[in-house]
């Protein structure tokens, strides 16, 4: 009798535990890679918070983000720029209505191999060098060697700001090297003692020489303050306004003493 009370808690138990498997609701988070480190942290800490709840996080591009939004493939977009107007009436096709939510500031840092002399270039520098026209570093007062070019594909909204606000819609000059995330092109730039690439603040480490912009150096103050010239919000896109499980993650993020906290433990700037 005594054997059979225990074989009916143990049923019960494990009933119990598939049945909450079966109830955990499913949070799919995909895009940008910049925002990518403070998404991932962040449904860690969620998700103990929230142990019901199972958020998922991929990277993919600002771009790649926006469109499974409007396929209805995530739940949240991360995006390090904001949406285009060709991708609202994508969406308002569709019969979706992207909510955007900054949830952070960020600047765009070009970075040098430790060894490369530079210190500082203009944004007409900057841009002549990724147009192709600069092609020696001894034009710039580095060493006589070829530059290499380490660019952003076009999915990224890194890549996009980048071409707005150093650019100016030029164009990338085809022998650059594109890579498919913020860590890629910093691992292809510590690699190599002549090439130059950009990265978001929370990718900046021991491996990287980050340069000053027209004498101005990418600091978490100089982005609040506008004072550096290639800074960008950072974004979150939901489907509609956010209810449930994307509600109390945006809720999260969006919070002075949590989300907001991991903003800056990312290395990134918070808004709140």
């Amino acid at each position: 009798m005594k054997m059979n009370f225990f074989k009916l808690i143990t049923f019960l138990l494990c009933a119990f535990c598939l049945a909450t498997g079966a109830w955990a609701e499913n949070l799919e988070i995909s895009g940008s890679t910049t925002v990518l480190p403070v998404a991932q942290k962040a449904a860690e800490a969620f998700m103990k918070v929230h142990p019901d709840i199972n958020v998922s996080v991929s990277g993919g591009g600002s771009g790649n983000g926006i469109k499974a939004i409007i396929d209805g493939t995530t739940d949240i977009a991360d995006a390090s720029r904001f949406i285009k107007d060709s991708e609202v009436a994508q969406a308002v096709e569709k019969g979706v209505y992207p909510v955007p939510f900054g949830i952070a500031y960020d600047c765009i840092v070009p970075v040098l191999h430790p060894s490369n002399p530079i210190k500082n270039l203009t944004t007409d520098q900057l841009k002549k060098i990724f147009e192709g026209k600069i092609k020696n570093w001894k034009d710039v007062g580095g060493p006589d060697m070829q530059i290499v070019v380490i660019s952003r594909d076009t999915s990224s909204g890194t890549y996009e700001v980048w071409e707005t606000l150093v650019m100016q819609k030029a164009r990338v000059f085809p022998g650059a090297l594109l890579q498919a995330s913020n860590g890629a092109v910093a691992q292809a730039v510590a690699k190599n003692k002549y090439a130059i690439g950009y990265v978001g603040l929370s990718y900046l480490n021991k491996d990287l020489k980050p340069i000053k912009v027209g004498g101005v150096e990418a600091t978490l103050e100089t982005a609040l303050s506008n004072a550096y010239p290639i800074s960008r919000v950072l974004y979150m896109f939901t489907k509609g306004w956010p209810t449930g499980a994307t509600l109390q993650f945006i809720n999260f993020v969006m919070h002075p003493a949590k989300g907001q906290k991991i903003v800056s433990e990312a290395g990134y700037v918070p808004l709140y």
